[in-house]
């Protein structure tokens, strides 16, 4: 299964280590080591949030997300969105802008970190957007018992995910940034990017509950309410549900890229090599998206998925500190991987814990048992009466 699933990951490290030492010999191959081992750190947390969104979407729209997806996230965002932000930024064609990347590549670096505020505006509110709508909401399952118990007692206020969004945009744009209009002007624009997805997808979604349940009782898989922290969809979306799931998912793949893309110009600022390297990285997180769905990963350490939204919290606010002041890769990827690795580590505790449980309840009932009687336990009546 490992093979199989990442098997393609695999192929495509290969051609990308011999096109970058074609390309300009063993420094851009060992530069492209490091950017896809970056962009692994970096999205970890990203690839459990999107095995939940993937494991609710049809087969179908599960390919989409592996092919189309693919080429969207490699080439769309980690090498023509810089393009993009450049050619926006200087007001030059996505050619010209092409051509100073591999002419000037110092003038393109900072063209790039001189659009980062708006960038992160952007990609930080939709990320806390995200991290909110989930933590406010009520669940049994409940990782930081307290913590997230009186989060959702607020998050029965209507809208708040909006309220404590909006407030921080403000504060950050009026407290660090140089240009305040600018990171208030994406910062609402992640929102309502957010926003928009999230009601495409609930309302297809409502509207296509029925069709999708019995579609899932023909596959003879059980139908699963619809839930907040992502667009809502049955068991398994299809359809206009599915597309919207895709297109979710390719928006918050876009939202965790944008630091990797800023940060991969500490590590080299030519394009070709950070395409290349964050390329590699970005299949190693789709695969292993598919592993943790196909192994069920998630259903197991049920705190993964707690983990995961905790490291988006976390993100989120990292991105809109480092507006105004700078941040290593290291911390905004060290907080996310070490809250995933803790989580993981409360899963197993939590599953040990409850395997012990039952096997007590086990050795109880078999205490109670005819047989147990007869070795001096005390038997129960109704069973000495048949015999």
């Amino acid at each position: 299964m490992i093979l199989r699933t990442f098997g393609w990951s695999a192929a495509l490290t290969v051609v990308a280590l011999l096109v970058a030492l074609a390309y300009q010999g063993p420094e851009a191959l060992a530069l492209v080591a490091i950017l896809a081992v970056l962009e692994i750190s970096l999205s970890f947390d990203n690839a459990v949030v999107n095995a939940k969104v993937l494991d609710r979407m049809a087969p179908f729209w599960q390919k989409v997300f592996l092919t189309v997806g693919i080429a969207i996230a490699v080439f769309g965002m980690r090498l023509v969105f810089p393009l993009v932000i450049v050619a926006l930024t200087a007001k030059l064609s996505p050619l010209r802008a092409f051509d100073l990347a591999l002419s000037e590549p110092h003038r393109y670096e900072a063209i790039m970190r001189d659009a980062y505020p708006m960038i992160a505006g952007f990609g930080g509110a939709f990320l806390l957007m995200l991290f909110l709508n989930w933590v406010f909401e009520d669940r049994e399952l409940r990782w930081l018992g307290p913590v997230e118990a009186a989060l959702a007692r607020f998050g029965r206020l209507d809208q708040l995910p909006v309220v404590v969004t909006g407030g921080v945009l403000a504060a950050v744009s009026g407290l660090v940034a140089d240009d305040p209009a600018e990171v208030m002007i994406a910062g609402v624009l992640g929102m309502i990017t957010y926003i928009l997805v999230d009601g495409l997808g609930e309302m297809f979604s409502d509207a296509g509950i029925e069709e999708t349940a019995d579609e899932a009782d023909a596959a003879g898989a059980p139908g699963a309410p619809a839930r907040r922290g992502g667009p809502s969809s049955a068991a398994l979306a299809v359809g206009k549900a599915g597309f919207f799931l895709f297109l979710y998912l390719e928006v918050l793949d876009a939202s965790f890229s944008f630091d990797g893309v800023i940060g991969a110009f500490a590590i080299s600022t030519d394009p070709i090599v950070i395409a290349l390297g964050l390329g590699v990285g970005a299949m190693y997180i789709r695969s292993l998206t598919v592993y943790l769905v196909r192994k069920g990963t998630l259903h197991e350490y049920v705190y993964l998925e707690h983990g995961a939204h905790w490291a988006i919290g976390a993100l989120s606010v990292c991105m809109m500190i480092s507006i105004g002041h700078e941040l290593p890769d290291w911390l905004t990827g060290g907080i996310g991987a070490g809250l995933i690795l803790v989580s993981f580590v409360s899963s197993v505790v939590r599953n040990r814990r409850e395997a012990a449980a039952e096997a007590a309840d086990e050795a109880a009932d078999e205490a109670g048992t005819p047989e147990a009687a007869a070795d001096g336990a005390p038997a129960d009546p109704a069973s000495m009466i048949d015999r």
